[in-house]
């Protein structure tokens, strides 16, 4: 019989005294790798270093089956090899952060939820989320992110949190947290103590939260306290400095404060404890990938994250090997996190088995009708979708948009991508969800982060065309000059870090006989860079779904339900949204 049959029958009855030093340390490193198949290096790590676990990224996934081949191939190997079953794992927040988006169908990310105020919607979305998963071999997603994002200038975060208010981010995050739990999935928390208040990114560089204690408990540290007081499973670390939890200046994901102190013995909590990867800036350019696995370790975390080196994932197995046997480490230490590890599979796999499925099947039970996601879980994300869209600001009647009206659109594109943000080519842009409500739309596409000659050239086809009928308004006799000629809507893609786009949409605003719509298609801070704009419609992500949603409500096909998560001015607080205008019907306004 296989380790995962044995796993299934023993459960929590696992007997560590069989496990070697090796056995225990490969179950606290988790390990990304390249490809679609299992290279020869993660096949390595789990047959000789007894690997624990692996992550997934957008290199690893290709069509559904294909995913799930993948996954049953992994499990296959770990089966032969180590003494628990294999973690797969994968970053799926939703919206604006999934990596597995082939044959399936994203949920919407978790700001749009916020702007929905539905706990509801967080559970289903999640669960209907977690079943895709699981179908696909994936058992485990860091996800939710609890932060509160208050700070517009956080760089990372943004609409990867449910809001700036931390009852919402708990009230959502739980109820996701339950959601992926009924699935079958374990829902990892993230980033503890918080990463919402910071102007730099921990993949870049070594962060910092600088409030008091007293504030990070009422906003920072709340949603984590309540997640961990409900059950959460595991919870990843921050690599972001707290002074006021941590004076010596480590990071939380390398702070026994923070970690064992304040999560462990003052919160009592016993669930796994995760690391961020360690590959990322703010460790491997301090104190180093190696080194920070045994900090982390020796901190209270279980599992360490190495996401993309395998040289770096070696690393860090040998320096916990190495530790333990120099006695840096005590084994009992290491004990400790592998029965939470091991116990916590175990409750798994009772519940929703993952034991192996053979390598050799290339469909590893794929069926095209095993993978049909649509269906409910496509209505589900249409409806959520519906329900965030946020009208922010209609000045001048600028909308609904009107079919009588020519209409331009701009579409910013996200040409190269960060660690967050992904550079994705989406086929249903703005200007195509508007066509068949206004008729002809003419669509410019812009980089996000667009230059002086594309500035120049889309004001001079928007130009051009004002001119154009400008003239034949003239020869008709017809009087123009105290109503729009022509209506602009400007899709905005984190415009407070790209100065070219709100050049745009300013130079826009000064032309005469031009309307200007807004519409955020990631974060809804983009507000502040034209607080003047006619009207602003914030949508929270530029998935396909969201963009039927967001066309529905600009040419006045539905109301605006959405609320805003986030507060962008006194004038615009959290909480505000309009709904003002009615549905209409073909070839009537409203």
């Amino acid at each position: 019989m296989s380790n995962a049959g044995v796993w299934r029958e023993t459960g929590e009855g696992v007997n560590l005294a069989g496990w070697s030093l090796r056995d225990k340390i490969g179950q606290m490193v988790m390990a990304g790798f390249d490809g679609k198949a299992p290279t020869d290096e993660i096949r390595a790590l789990i047959r000789e270093r007894k690997l624990g676990g692996v992550i997934y990224f957008r290199r690893n996934a290709g069509s559904a089956p294909e995913v799930a081949s993948l996954s049953a191939a992994l499990r296959e190997l770990a089966a032969e090899a180590t003494k628990a079953p294999l973690w797969i794992a994968v970053d799926q927040e939703g919206g604006m952060v999934v990596r597995l988006d082939q044959g399936v169908t994203v949920m919407p990310g978790h700001m749009a939820l916020g702007a929905t105020r539905s706990a509801k919607w967080a559970r289903e979305t999640a669960y209907a989320s977690g079943a895709q998963l699981m179908r696909l071999g994936v058992n485990l997603n860091f996800a939710p992110c609890l932060d509160v994002n208050n700070n517009p200038a956080n760089p990372v975060i943004g609409v990867r949190s449910f809001g700036e208010r931390p009852e919402l981010a708990a009230e959502l995050g739980i109820a996701a947290i339950r959601g992926y739990r009924e699935a079958g999935v374990v829902a990892c928390a993230k980033h503890f103590p918080g990463h919402g208040d910071t102007v730099a990114d921990s993949h870049r560089e070594l962060p910092t939260v600088p409030h008091d204690r007293k504030r990070l408990e009422e906003v920072e540290l709340l949603p984590f306290r309540l997640a961990a007081a409900a059950g959460a499973d595991a919870i990843m670390t921050a690599h972001v400095r707290f002074p006021a939890l941590e004076p010596d200046g480590l990071p939380a994901t390398l702070s026994p404060r923070i970690l064992r102190g304040l999560l462990r013995d003052e919160w009592g909590y016993d669930g796994v404890v995760f690391t961020d990867c360690l590959e990322m800036k703010a460790i491997a350019g301090t104190v180093g990938v190696a080194r920070g696995a045994v900090m982390a370790v020796k901190a209270g975390a279980d599992v360490v994250l190495v996401s993309h080196t395998p040289a770096l994932q070696i690393a860090a197995l040998d320096a916990l090997y190495e530790a333990v046997v120099a006695g840096e480490i005590a084994e009992e230490r290491i004990d400790e996190s592998v029965r939470r590890i091991a116990g916590l599979k175990a409750r798994q796999s009772a519940a929703v088995p993952f034991g192996p499925v053979p390598a050799d099947r290339s469909d590893a039970g794929a069926g095209t009708d095993d993978f049909d996601f649509g269906g409910e879980a496509a209505a589900l994300a249409r409806e959520v979708c519906r329900r965030s869209v946020t009208l922010v600001r209609n000045e001048r009647g600028a909308l609904p948009l009107r079919r009588d009206v020519p209409t331009f659109v701009v579409w910013p594109e996200v040409r190269q991508g960060t660690e967050v943000d992904e550079a994705l080519a989406r086929e249903l842009t703005l200007g195509r969800a508007l066509a068949p409500y206004l008729g002809r739309v003419k669509e410019f596409r812009i980089g996000a982060v667009p230059g002086e000659d594309e500035i120049r050239e889309t004001l001079a086809e928007i130009g051009k065309a004002l001119k154009n009928i400008r003239e034949r308004a003239a020869v008709r006799g017809e009087p123009g000059s105290d109503r729009a000629l022509l209506q602009v809507v400007v899709g905005t893609y984190n415009a407070a870090f790209a100065a070219g786009q709100t050049e745009l949409v300013n130079r826009l605003l000064a032309c005469e006989g031009v309307r200007v719509t807004a519409a955020a298609l990631r974060n809804p801070y983009d507000f502040l860079a034209f607080p003047e704009v006619h009207a602003y419609a914030a949508c929270y992500e530029n998935t396909p779904c969201m963009m039927e949603a967001l066309a529905e409500v600009l040419a006045g096909k539905t109301e605006a339900r959405g609320r805003l998560p986030v507060t962008l001015s006194e004038r615009y607080p959290f909480g505000h949204g309009i709904s003002g205008f009615r549905k209409e019907r073909d070839g009537e306004e409203s």
